[in-house]
């Protein structure tokens, strides 16, 4: 009924009238288009009409004349003749002065449409856009993109192109371009049988469009959020099927089966009662598979990859392993530069890398597969670049020539003279050279070809970026299903098909490193009594992880040693102490601060380590150690670092660089807050930021090193208050929902390690990093106990700031558990202590959580003025993203006192900040009252799409209960919009909800479940 092809849809084609002119159409425009003439002119029909000449409106008068403007433009240059147009116009019963009428329209629009414009002559007919021919009327000489439905017939060709190429990025991309053309409803406004016959095939390319754009977002995995919109297109089109049958797509793939199946339930139930048909075969199909959980469904995965060619006959080079394993794309790269050195001067490829990433293994494996390219035979050369004695090349150059045929004898002496014979006798052959293990560019150079149809390839620690004309590719460690494939292959399949588990935990503790795990295999193939597990928990124990990882003459330690015995002073230094760090990476200025030196002499010796692969530039100003390189450095730390008291020196710069930035970002995005004159003294600067969008930037990219070098001060008394309080001060992560997870984790052990140490102070604050999790998890009985303590610690070390939050928190968890007279108490305590600190924002915080108390117990007028009172402290100090939580208060108090109309706008422009913000939980929280409003001005399909983008928002973040809350809000709406199988399996999750968290909403939601369980 709607199926959509696997292309992109092509516009549908117009039906000519049978009495169309057949009179033949020019193939080009009667004259070439000139620059500002009527190239300058734009029309819109995917709209209303319209005209522009450049960028000024062009007036093209009544509804009819419109309508033969967009008449003729539809025609795309084609002559229409005076009688077509009549019928275009007036159908069946025109005028009786409909010719006159006809000319009329054609000869206005002649005049506006000419170059002169509306205030000048009009042009002379060979300047005319719209022309006269055979009784009938053309516009013509347009530029190709002068109206907006040839633009989107391009775009709409484009993405088609780009979908049949497998760029679905592209191909997205450009139809939601295409779509973007449309304003509103076609030709609107525009009357007669011909824009009315447009305005359906236009809008049903339009929805043609739609649905294949949205087929492509299900392929990339974006189902989550394509549900809100499909939700709203089935309720704008409830009889199109294929929006039914992506939307029961997506929700299957978010985990949401049972409202999939529901979908397809009340669609049978619509076209059954509308039309009296049952659903097409491809939706029916699609209820069975989901039925059947058809692994089929899942994700699309991308083809195989063309295996590369066949190896054929060896020379010099070493044998490949045969348990050569993945690393597929390198292989295709590395063989496709090979295959072209014919007529080419040199193809030389450079791979650089830690040692035991593979490089020799993969460089063999590929020069292996492309021996047939070059018959004239392969030198190998170990050039022993890592070891304390390089090889000279003028050594390699003599073996070289020998192994070509040169008689000793003609061997010269110097290392000129031999690179300049080594290149004469490779002249007219071709061969292709592999230069293991190179010390550098230098080394390299002599024995390079350099002639046509010869290749070379170079592995070294080093990256060449100074050797000219090289491709350079840097060699990471193994993908996880590449790395438990190699140590399958050398383990045996029957051996770790049963502990699974425990074999991945294996290579993830040898850091997928090739070197590593090929140790780690070999050392468990030769011990058959071991199990993998027993080796699992031999690496489990990182200080003795580097010692487990060697067998007979191989050792990982024994690789790293090699690249550090090379490093200068600064630079060991340097790899010693960034090694310390935790975290998966490390920004240049939190490097400076470790290394307590300026930005620019950091930057040059972490690019002088990446150029030796001990570090990696994880992106532009960041940098990673690879695991065991990591264990490798804080090991050198241990025994070199002296004198010793330099590593928790380093370490609390960083704490204090952290902290420091991290007090600047709250700063920023709260003026005024008194927090950041309450915060542990540091000693090392921190960042300055330009903006607030630049300070946010800051945090979240630094959120899990930031998280890590909190965890990591812990243990330590003299560094724990200053952890505390960065959590504190970072607290905007705990609701990102991006963090929160890691951050509840953090807190928690930093709750447990006060506590240990005795630290009272140091607890409370703790204590109220915990409280903020915990509430916004949904788990308030555990956030009033912890507030609780928080209050009794705080004042024993008097401490005012912790028992203020903890005040105004408990306030608003007596507010979630109804007790009402408990919540108002805590808050007008927390508003005093606030106004005592002179904390403003804190006081318009409490203010904010007391209007919602009057709200609950019916002092509506009261909690409209609590809120407004809020907001005007918080706008009154420029602070924007609290404001907008007093906005929130507003919406609801306006909510209730029944001005919808104002509680929109209050919620929609604290959803803009929130987003803005990157606070998720607020955000979705919004979007959800945003629903609540919705669904009291019977705006049900608006409510349904606000609810169903709240949760996607609030995706892991919010815990049950306000899953909860959302879920029956969606479910009103979907009742609303005639969905009632999906309303009640909403209605029944959020049931379930309520009633394992003994809540009393659950009593509600199953009222809403019986009368259509009755039914």
């Amino acid at each position: 009924m709607d199926g959509v092809p696997d292309g992109v849809p092509r516009v549908p084609e117009q039906r000519r009238p049978d009495h169309a002119s057949t009179s033949p159409e020019p193939a080009t425009p009667d004259r070439p288009t000139e620059p500002g003439d009527s190239m300058t002119l734009r029309f819109s029909v995917l709209g209303p009409v319209r005209a522009r000449r450049g960028d000024e409106p062009v007036t093209t008068g009544s509804p009819q004349q419109r309508a033969l403007l967009a008449a003729l433009l539809l025609r795309e240059g084609r002559t229409a003749t005076a009688a077509e147009l009549i019928d275009a116009l007036w159908g069946e019963e025109p005028p009786s002065q409909a010719l006159a009428a006809v000319r009329t329209y054609a000869s206005r629009l002649r005049k506006v449409l000419a170059p002169g414009g509306e205030g000048g002559s009009g042009g002379t007919d060979g300047d005319a856009v719209l022309v006269s021919e055979s009784g009938g009327y053309a516009i013509r000489g347009l530029a190709e993109s002068a109206l907006d439905l040839t633009v989107a017939q391009d775009l709409a060709t484009e993405a088609e192109k780009a979908r049949s190429a497998g760029d679905l990025c592209h191909a997205r991309a450009t139809l939601r371009r295409a779509l973007a053309l449309w304003d509103g409803e076609t030709l609107a406004g525009v009357p007669g049988p011909y824009a009315q016959a447009q305005r359906v095939r236009l809008e049903e390319w339009r929805l043609q469009l739609l649905e294949s754009r949205l087929d492509m977002d299900l392929e990339q995995g974006c189902h989550a959020e394509a549900v809100s919109e499909l939700t709203a297109l089935t309720a704008a089109h409830p009889l199109r099927e294929r929006l039914r049958e992506l939307l029961m797509l997506a929700l299957y793939r978010s985990g949401r089966q049972a409202e999939a199946l529901a979908v397809y339930a009340d669609t049978r139930r619509l076209l059954a009662d509308e039309l009296g048909v049952d659903p097409r075969p491809g939706l029916s199909e699609l209820q069975q598979r989901i039925l059947q959980a058809d692994p089929a469904l899942a994700e699309p995965s991308s083809p195989a990859p063309e295996p590369a060619s066949i190896p054929v006959r060896p020379a010099q080079l070493p044998a490949s392993v045969p348990d050569f394993t993945g690393r597929s794309g390198f292989v295709r790269e590395l063989g496709d530069i090979l295959a072209s050195a014919e007529g080419r001067v040199m193809a030389v490829s450079a791979l650089a890398g830690i040692g035991g990433v593979g490089k020799t293994t993969l460089a063999v494996h590929v020069a292996h597969r492309a021996r047939a390219a070059f018959p004239d035979g392969q030198l190998y050369v170990d050039l022993q670049g890592a070891g304390a004695r390089a090889a000279e090349p003028e050594t390699v150059l003599g073996s070289f020539l020998r192994a070509l045929g040169t008689a000793d004898s003609a061997i010269p002496d110097s290392l000129e003279e031999r690179a300049a014979l080594y290149r004469s006798v490779l002249a007219g052959r071709r061969v292709l050279v592999l230069l293991d293990n190179a010390r550098d560019a230098a080394q390299v150079r002599p024995l390079l070809p350099g002639t046509d149809g010869c290749a070379a390839l170079v592995t070294s620690r080093m990256r060449m970026v100074d050797l000219a004309g090289a491709h350079l590719i840097d060699l990471d460690v193994m993908a996880p299903d590449e790395a438990l494939a190699l140590f399958t292959k050398i383990v045996g399949e029957e051996r770790v098909a049963s502990e699974r588990t425990a074999a991945l935990d294996v290579v993830a503790a040898c850091g997928f490193l090739p070197l590593a795990i090929r140790i780690a295999a070999s050392r468990l193939a030769a011990r058959r009594t071991w199990t993998v597990s027993v080796l699992a928990a031999k690496l489990a124990d990182e200080r003795r992880r580097l010692d487990e990882l060697q067998a007979g003459d191989l050792a990982v330690k024994a690789t790293f040693e090699l690249g550090y015995g090379q490093l200068e002073p600064a630079q060991a230094r340097a790899f010693r102490l960034l090694g310390l760090a935790d975290g998966p990476d490390i920004s240049l200025a939190a490097a400076a601060a470790v290394l307590d030196l300026p930005a620019e002499e950091t930057e040059d010796l972490l690019e002088s380590l990446v150029d030796t692969s001990l570090l990696e530039s994880a992106a532009p100003g960041r940098y990673r150690f690879h695991d065991l390189v990591r264990l490798y450095a804080r090991a050198c730390a241990e025994r070199d670092e002296l004198p010793p008291s330099e590593r928790s020196s380093a370490l609390s710069r960083l704490l204090d660089f952290y902290l420091a930035s991290a007090a600047r970002v709250y700063a920023i995005e709260r003026p005024g807050d008194r927090l950041v004159d309450h915060l542990e003294p540091t000693s090392y600067p921190g960042l300055r930021f330009g903006s607030r969008h630049a300070a946010q930037d800051w945090l979240y990219a630094e959120a899990i090193c930031l998280l890590a070098c909190v965890r990591q001060s812990a243990g330590r008394p003299e560094t724990l208050p200053r952890a505390i309080d960065m959590l504190w001060a970072a607290h905007d992560l705990s609701e990102s929902g991006a963090n929160s997870k890691e951050y509840e984790a953090t807190a928690g052990a930093l709750v447990d390690a006060a506590r240990s140490h005795g630290l009272g102070r140091a607890e409370a604050r703790a204590l109220m990093t915990l409280v903020n999790v915990h509430h916004v998890s949904g788990r308030f009985e555990q956030a009033e106990e912890e507030a609780e303590r928080a209050i009794l610690l705080a004042r024993e070390s008097d401490d005012l700031l912790p028992v203020c939050w903890a005040r105004n928190a408990r306030g608003i968890i007596a507010l979630y558990q109804n007790r009402h007279t408990d919540g108002e108490e805590h808050l007008s305590r927390a508003i005093d202590h606030f106004r005592a600190l002179g904390d403003r924002p804190g006081e318009a915080a409490a203010l904010c959580n007391l209007s919602r108390i009057h709200l609950a117990t019916g002092r509506t007028q009261s909690a409209v003025a609590l809120a407004q009172e809020g907001i005007d402290i918080y706008d009154g100090m420029g602070n924007s993203m609290r404001g907008a939580n007093a906005r929130y208060a507003l919406g609801l108090a306006l909510t209730q006192s029944g001005e919808l109309g104002k509680a929109a706008d209050r919620l929609q422009e604290a959803v803009e900040v929130f987003r803005d913000s990157r606070q998720r939980l607020w955000e979705g929280m919004s979007l959800f009252r945003l629903a609540e409003v919705d669904l009291a001005a019977r705006r049900a399909a608006r409510a349904a799409a606000n609810a169903e983008m709240a949760l996607t928002v609030l995706r892991g973040i919010g815990g049950q209960w306000r899953r909860g809350n959302v879920l029956t809000v969606l479910g009103r709406a979907l009742s609303g919009i005639g969905q009632t199988g999906r309303a009640q399996v909403c209605w029944q999750e959020a049931a379930a909800i309520y009633e394992e968290l003994g809540s009393p909403e659950a009593a509600e939601v199953r009222a809403l479940l019986s009368p259509v369980q009755a039914a």
